[in-house]
């Protein structure tokens, strides 16, 4: 009889778990920021609101946002009316969306990094999907993705509504535990993100409403994950190296969100940045620390972007040079704020910008790097990465 000791060392791997393809999608209906102002207040019917709709164009201004892409276009807001308001019973009609929009974005992005990885996609083991919009029906996005992909039914699921921005990292930390403990395995990692549930009209009560609506957008992005590359075929990008996840210190009630009739409401306070640069160097010490890093302009920077503000405390914070913080910005302007997808998207903005570059890795020519998962809670994931030779 074989011993628990002996089975345990067969189910394990032997290597650290490596980001094997990467790939991002975004809805066809792309809105230029410059321009949204007038949009938002024409269609939400609120072009008599002069000094808010002039509020909200700085707002925009200040997100450095120059365009993002999203599923709801002025035909399908028109279809629904209740929308557009700030407070209006429409979370049937949001759902509807959400779960049919949801799998499908999901599906294109999947379906491009499984292209690059170059396996057969029955080798798939496990689907982690992060996702804060279709939480309201079973079986989820999770099951409706498989059946998309037609991957087999004993692929094994992982599905996490509701984590918001800083699932990104959770998904990473998770995926690394599935594929380092399970020998052979390879797992689909998927963020999903749309404004369905949280697009509303504007108030002049509510500004943390108008934050959101200048600053986010939909996107899906996906990676394959997975220990020991088959050489000549398997091409890691990243290794990821180690994980962690802490709630920061007076940090209740700085991020909120609720479900309700109206779709999802936010509530912000303003030392969101604050909060998040005074604790941000601490958990840069606790990751790196064993690997006797403690200069922070070493390492190639993926950044959760919730907002200019944070990018800009804890660029000042940590004398960061400012190329530390680019790839993050880039996908900010060209995106906006994609919530759990955010930091998938600029991982392979890094990649892309390192292989334009001529760098020998994809780490924009660095060895280690740190990604952050930034969230409510305030929750923060800290992954610890390992570029991979070009």
């Amino acid at each position: 009889m074989v011993g628990v000791d002996v089975s345990r060392t067969v189910q394990i791997s032997n290597g650290l778990a490596t980001v094997m393809a990467i790939g991002t999608a975004t809805p066809p209906n792309c809105v230029d920021q410059s321009t949204y102002p007038d949009y938002y207040f024409r269609v939400t019917n609120s072009e008599h609101k002069t000094e808010l709709k002039e509020k909200f164009r700085r707002i925009c201004e200040r997100t450095t946002v120059k365009k993002r892409y999203m599923h709801l276009t002025e035909d399908i807001l028109k279809e629904n009316p209740n929308m557009c308001a700030f407070s209006a019973s429409s979370l049937d009609a949001r759902q509807a969306m959400a779960v049919v929009a949801v799998p499908n974005l999901a599906k294109e992005a999947a379906t491009k990094a499984i292209e690059e990885w170059g396996q057969p996609k029955s080798m798939i083991t496990h689907l982690v999907f992060c996702n804060s919009t279709c939480g309201g029906d079973i079986p989820g996005a999770d099951v409706q993705l498989m059946k998309l992909l037609k991957l087999k039914p004993s692929v094994k699921r992982y599905m996490m509504y509701s984590q918001g921005c800083f699932g990104g990292g959770m998904v990473l930390r998770l995926a690394k535990d599935l594929a380092e403990n399970n020998k052979g395995a390879r797992v689909l990692a998927v963020c999903c993100e749309t404004i369905h549930l949280s697009f509303r009209g504007p108030n002049a009560d509510h500004l943390d409403s108008l934050v959101n609506q200048a600053l986010f957008g939909d996107g899906a992005a996906a990676l394959v994950i997975g220990t020991d590359p088959v050489i000549g075929v398997e091409k890691p990008i990243f290794e990821v190296v180690s994980t962690a996840q802490t709630i920061l210190p007076d940090s209740d009630e700085a991020i909120k969100g609720h479900l309700k009739e109206e779709g999802l409401t936010f509530n912000l306070v303003k030392d969101v940045p604050g909060l998040i640069s005074k604790n941000i160097e601490s958990c840069l010490e606790e990751a790196f620390e064993p690997l006797g890093i403690s200069d922070w302009n070493s390492l190639f920077w993926i950044a959760h972007p919730g907002g200019p503000a944070i990018l800009d405390k804890i660029q000042n914070k940590l004398n960061l040079e400012p190329k530390k913080l680019r790839a993050t910005r880039q996908v900010l302007s060209d995106y906006g704020n994609l919530s759990s997808a955010c930091v998938l998207f600029i991982m392979e903005e890094m990649r892309k910008n390192s292989v334009q570059e001529g760098c020998k890795t994809t780490g924009e020519g660095l060895e280690w790097g740190v990604l952050f998962g930034i969230g409510a809670g305030l929750t923060v994931d800290t992954v610890v990465l390992r570029s991979m030779l070009i």
